[in-house]
């Protein structure tokens, strides 16, 4: 005949018990994510515009080959009004995506480049377009 073991547990002692595997099953934190290349654009707004830029400073550092954070900061540069630096990072950009297999290079990234280098030689004083 088979024994069945019953445990008469005090409220008290049944309260700890289930504090301290609720305890051992607690999630950890998740890890901090590392700067991503969107990362420039993430959560702007006007009124936020000065901090994005810091941070896209970094972004722009952390990948210095690939022309989307630039083009980011053209951006936030542009809106901050600030169109020398603003054409400097697109100038940049445009070099860097040269580089990349046309069937690399993403379309949108694509059509931004060539849109934002018109606007950029049409500001400038000695420019063909400008004129």
């Amino acid at each position: 005949m088979a024994r069945i073991l019953v445990i008469h547990w005090q409220p008290s002692l049944l309260a700890l018990a289930l504090a301290l595997v609720a305890v051992g099953c607690a999630e950890e934190p998740l890890p901090e994510q590392g700067i991503r290349r969107g990362d420039c654009l993430r959560d702007l707004s006007l009124a936020n515009l000065e901090e994005r830029l810091q941070e896209c400073h970094g972004v722009v550092k952390a990948f210095p080959t690939d022309p989307a954070p630039l083009n980011d900061r053209y951006l936030l540069h542009s809106l901050l009004g600030n169109d020398q630096a603003a054409c400097g990072d697109l100038r940049q950009a445009v070099e860097l995506a040269r580089a990349i297999p046309a069937s690399q290079l993403d379309e949108q990234l694509r059509t931004d480049l060539q849109v934002r280098e018109q606007l950029c030689k049409a500001g400038e004083p000695n420019s063909p377009v400008a004129q």
